[in-house]
């Protein structure tokens, strides 16, 4: 005989949440003029949000949109990036480049706005007309540690990245003195890190947080990205930011909180471009062209189609897990530029993913340092047109792919 033993995953979810935050703190701030709207986009994790933000923290039911589960996601897709979170995007006074709508009035917007995927474990985080990268957001979190009860009394004993994430993070964990991790794309090299001490008896990298650019971000409360999480670490940080205002004052906002981070530390301008659908044959031959003429080839004879970015090298990038030992290679390959007269560096990540019969999408992931607070207001695929238009050129993606522009943006 066997036994079935039925549990509530909403009590077992909320009560990791609450070992992790102070719901009485949230749902005090809640009630002081913090709003929010909250994208389920018809997935799981919509009723999990009604439980923890309206039942819970005495929000209003209209901080909810798409918080009811359909099996086929309301014919939408439920990605939670400025392309597919369209409306909530809309809903923000955000344009689809992530850009203030300066038609907007952002003083009647919600101070939070937020997504969840189909099954809740990923995240979008914007403000009043805001957009958060995963890349800032992680390293806000990180930043911020300090309002969030599960970090605040013992710190960070270390967090983690994928590669093709922005080193955004790493520049606040070197300040911080947190051991920083750059890891392949996949959960489970965070996995291993945070089990380092329990599962292989060495070092205990937690309390623990980590994340990827596809809006994934999480802790050492679950061996998951956790989007709900993500919004309540968003709300604490808020929370605290207004500790010292009087009532009738006017909030401080995301926007506040995230470019004071950047003339704190500097901007990592970041986006992807996805090419979709591209012939499998033409995208391994674009990769075998950055093998052979950037990663393999002499770097000094590269000649710069910009006379403000200099190619300086390129690697393939490889990790060898600090946990367990083992290897893992051709993980992404990696161009890095310097660019004129700052000298400040930028690189270009290019990605392969389902390279199968249906074809194979190429994914660039740009990056680009900016110091200068005065040029930190340009949206980020402005910014970095120029960078990706060389590195393009030198990988050669229209007249190998056809391609003359990018599928999606991100």
């Amino acid at each position: 005989t066997s036994a079935v033993t039925i549990i509530d995953p909403f009590q077992n979810y909320l009560d990791a949440l609450k070992s992790c935050f102070d719901f009485d703190q949230l749902r005090k701030f809640g009630s002081s003029g913090f709003s929010i709207l909250f994208d389920g986009m018809h997935g799981a994790g919509g009723q999990f949000a009604k439980r923890v933000l309206v039942e819970e923290l005495g929000l209003p039911e209209s901080s909810l949109m798409r918080c009811n589960p359909l099996p086929d996601f309301g014919k939408c897709h439920p990605d939670p990036n400025l392309t597919y979170a369209s409306e909530l995007v809309k809903k923000m006074g955000l344009k689809s480049d992530g850009s203030a709508d300066a038609s907007t009035d952002a003083s009647t917007l919600p101070m939070l706005g937020a997504a969840n995927d189909g099954d809740g474990d990923r995240n979008l985080i914007a403000g009043a007309g805001f957009f958060v990268t995963p890349s800032d957001s992680m390293a806000l979190i990180c930043d911020n540690y300090e309002a969030i009860p599960q970090f605040a009394a013992t710190g960070l004993n270390g967090v983690a990245r994928s590669m093709p994430s922005s080193a955004a993070l790493d520049v606040v964990a070197e300040a911080r003195n947190i051991p920083c991790f750059v890891t392949p794309t996949g959960w489970k090299f965070f996995g291993n890190l945070m089990s380092s001490k329990e599962s292989f008896d060495g070092k205990d990298y937690t309390p623990f947080i980590c994340g990827e650019e596809s809006f994934g971000t999480g802790s050492d409360h679950v061996r998951e990205k956790d989007g709900l999480w993500a919004v309540l670490a968003w709300m604490s940080i808020l929370s605290k930011a207004n500790e010292g205002v009087s009532e009738g004052e006017a909030l401080v906002g995301v926007k506040e909180i995230v470019t004071k981070h950047w003339a704190k530390y500097g901007r990592h301008f970041y986006c992807r471009y996805d090419y979709e659908g591209v012939d499998s044959d033409a995208a391994n031959q674009v990769m075998d062209i950055i093998r052979d003429n950037l990663v393999n080839g002499d770097a000094s004879s590269v000649e710069s189609g910009d006379a403000d970015i200099k190619f300086v090298d390129a690697v393939e990038f490889s990790y060898t897990d600090p946990v367990d030992g083992s290897e893992t290679s051709k993980q992404g390959l990696i161009l890095n530029f310097e660019l004129g007269p700052s000298g400040d560096p930028a690189r270009v990540v290019f990605r392969l993913s389902g390279t199968g019969s249906a074809g194979a999408t190429i994914r660039m992931y740009l990056e680009q340092y900016e110091k200068d607070t005065s040029k930190h207001g340009i949206s980020a695929p402005v910014a970095l047109k120029d960078l990706a238009d060389e590195a393009l050129r030198l990988v050669q993606m229209e007249k190998t792919t056809g391609r003359e522009a990018p599928t999606v943006i991100t």
